[in-house]
């Protein structure tokens, strides 16, 4: 077969790519790896770090990029056919991996390197490589005996197809609903912008009327805007009842099958919990380290959620004479409340904030920060006509990386935003081989009379997934395993979330917020507005993630065995962070695919922890100018360009100078006052 993904390429050859290709590629590139493989661990040499580690972490390369390209593509652009693929080909790879793990030669060798460490004279890089691909092994069985690792074997197999069902389930639920609106007096207090993007909707699939989805640039609107109360409550049901519905779609079962596998899993490899076991490679280190971190932020969260909470109860009573607010109030009431308190809504924003603005925006933030040029290009293939390449430079005219940018929904992408790979940076035989990096978002279509305007949410998401951009573009190691985002999952949202300053800043939003029709700066008032209403409901905002981050430590720090209920369980781990009346038809467990599809899992805390790195690392910034080259060139040095080669607590004290403080966390959230 004439097979583009079986040839020698760069860029991805989205345009040559058929269906068909998928699965001979993956079972030749399979069967190549596994020869490069049995070469490491047959070897007759003595084993070194050379002809073990290092060997290993280049070997495999072509399966890697066929991987990226398909599962990227399962995320932004799939169908019925390409998920079929997935769910065939996702038990041969987690075979695969298995093979490389349980391959005892080829432990034996890398023991050997590692047993001898001592006298290697590595550098940090390289000890950092040893130490990692050892504690791959051994947290991946290889110490087990036989029937242990056979047990292994089906566990990871039967995960990984449970994991790509309870996604497709998700995605399958999201799209099967609609609620077409035929009066328009229903979508009353909706802006304009979101009804003519309802009516495009509608037309896009032959109907006549209003559309609205459960995706986001559909949903948030309607939910912030609309007054019909009955039909926010609608929309929110069915937004909330994901995989909940006991049909061919539910996800309860995935839940409980995937939570158990997981604890048997850990306990195979000698770790009390799943949150054991992932957490031993983490900045956090133990469940109880990441427990104390969310009960230290509940105990500050949550009265100033609960004053928020009553504050939002009494302005919905006052002005509709609500009784008892519930969930599908929260953003309407909050929207209004904003509007009060601040005179600021999304809609007064939103013509500042024209995409392709805000694009430039990012890109000029990146250049006056890390010396960056973006160059639009159209020799690059794509996957879908709304995909955008760039080639990115530094100052001095180095090609650092290849970027695509998906920003709008389609059927075939699932919802959210995100950043990923195509291939990632490393340096062989002296070469230093620039990653090719993806963003997707979903915002808001240009419709027939509009461009694609952002909400100032949406324009902090498209700064956040920049900043997981920009950790894979910089990226300068050698090794591809330690490159770019490749870091503990706790640090991997610093780069992100730091970004995400800037979109409150006079001075960065001079660069780019401009008026989509008149040409003028956003005025400094609504900057003023902006960086006023930031803290708004900030407690409550704090309470949710802190609420999501109790909910994946209850899945996975105890034993699950004993669990059949899952919604009775969830609620159960909401007690300490629930404000709004529970309801019986939603479940948040069943549509979580953070952590149950998502590398999330034992994991979601770190948003947060996230967050006490980024405001202390931002304040840094704050004190010096927020385009302090010297500041930047130190975070870019010992943060962007660093992967994984160090322990994340070492780079971040090499930038810093010192451990993060959680007070400037407090601070900006307004949880409690500044320090003169």
């Amino acid at each position: 077969m004439n097979n583009p993904l079986l040839k020698s390429f760069d860029a991805a050859p989205f345009e040559q790519i058929k269906n068909e290709h998928f699965k001979p590629a993956f079972l030749e590139a399979i069967e190549n790896a596994k020869k490069e493989i049995n070469d490491i661990a047959e070897n007759s040499e003595t084993p070194t770090f050379e002809n073990t580690l290092e060997a290993l972490d280049f070997s495999g390369r072509q399966l890697d990029r066929i991987s990226s390209i398909f599962f990227n593509l399962n995320s932004a652009e799939t169908n019925p056919e390409i998920q079929k693929i997935a769910q065939e080909v996702s038990p041969l790879l987690s075979e695969f991996s298995n093979d490389i793990t349980l391959n005892e030669n080829l432990f034996q060798r890398i023991k050997s390197v590692y047993n001898q460490r001592e006298q290697l004279s590595l550098n940090p890089e390289q000890s950092t490589l040893l130490e990692k691909r050892y504690k791959s092994f051994s947290r991946n069985g290889a110490n087990l005996n036989d029937k242990d690792k056979k047990r292994l074997r089906e566990i990871d197999a039967e995960l990984s197809k449970l994991k790509l069902k309870f996604g497709e389930n998700v995605l399958a639920e999201t799209n099967s609903f609609e609620l077409l609106l035929t009066n328009e007096e229903d979508l009353k207090g909706l802006p304009e912008g979101a009804k003519e993007a309802a009516v495009q909707l509608a037309r896009s699939k032959d109907k006549e009327g209003w559309l609205i989805t459960l995706d986001y640039p559909s949903y948030i609107p309607f939910m912030k805007y609309a007054e019909n109360r009955e039909l926010r409550k609608k929309l929110s049901l069915a937004f909330g009842s994901k995989g909940f519905h006991q049909n061919e779609l539910d996800n309860q079962e995935n839940v409980l099958q995937i939570v158990a596998l997981r604890h048997e899993r850990a306990n195979l490899l000698g770790y009390d919990t799943h949150a054991n076991f992932v957490l031993e490679e983490r900045m956090a280190e133990t469940p109880e380290k990441v427990t104390g971190f969310l009960d230290e932020l509940l105990e500050k969260a949550k009265p100033a959620a609960e004053r928020e909470f009553e504050q939002l109860t009494s302005f919905a009573q006052e002005l509709d004479g609500i009784e008892k607010l519930e969930k599908w109030d929260s953003a309407y009431y909050s929207e209004k409340l904003k509007q009060k308190l601040f005179n600021l809504d999304d809609e007064k924003l939103k013509p500042y904030f024209k995409l392709e603005n805000v694009i430039a925006g990012v890109f000029k933030v990146a250049e006056k920060l890390f010396g960056l040029t973006f160059n639009e290009v159209f020799n690059v293939e794509k996957y879908h006509e709304e995909v955008k390449t760039y080639e990115v430079y530094d100052d001095d005219s180095n090609f650092i990386a290849l970027f695509y940018a998906d920003f709008h929904p389609r059927t075939g992408k699932r919802g959210g935003a995100w950043m990923t790979s195509y291939k990632p940076q490393y340096t062989i035989t002296g070469e230093n081989s620039r990653p090719h990096i993806s963003n997707v978002c979903n915002f808001t279509k240009p419709t027939e009379t509009k461009p694609s305007l952002l909400t100032f949410n949406e324009v902090t998401t498209l700064f956040h997934e920049f900043g997981h951009g920009l950790h894979g573009m910089l990226a300068n190691t050698v090794y591809p395993s330690l490159s770019g985002t490749s870091v503990f999952w706790d640090f991997v949202e610093l780069p992100s979330q730091i970004m995400e300053n800037w979109c409150y800043e006079k001075e960065a939003l001079e660069l780019f917020a401009f008026h989509y029709e008149t040409g003028e700066v956003i005025p400094m008032e609504l900057v003023q507005k902006i960086k006023e209403s930031a803290t708004f409901q900030e407690g409550m905002a704090t309470l949710r993630q802190l609420s999501f981050g109790f909910l994946d430590m209850a899945w996975h720090g105890t034993d699950p065995m004993g669990i059949t209920d899952v919604k009775a369980y969830e609620v159960k781990a909401f007690e300490s962070t629930s404000l709004f009346p529970e309801t019986s038809e939603t479940c948040m467990s069943t549509a979580f695919s953070h952590i149950f599809q998502g590398g999330y899992s034992s994991g979601y805390y770190s948003y947060k922890w996230a967050e006490v790195l980024d405001a202390d690392a931002f304040a840094y910034f704050k004190e010096n100018g927020i385009f302090n080259p010297t500041i930047a060139q130190k975070f870019k040095d010992h943060v962007l360009s660093r992967g994984g080669t160090e322990n994340p607590m070492t780079l971040y004290k090499r930038f810093r100078g010192a451990e993060p403080k959680i007070e400037p966390l407090l601070e900006r959230a307004g949880l409690i006052k500044k320090t003169a």
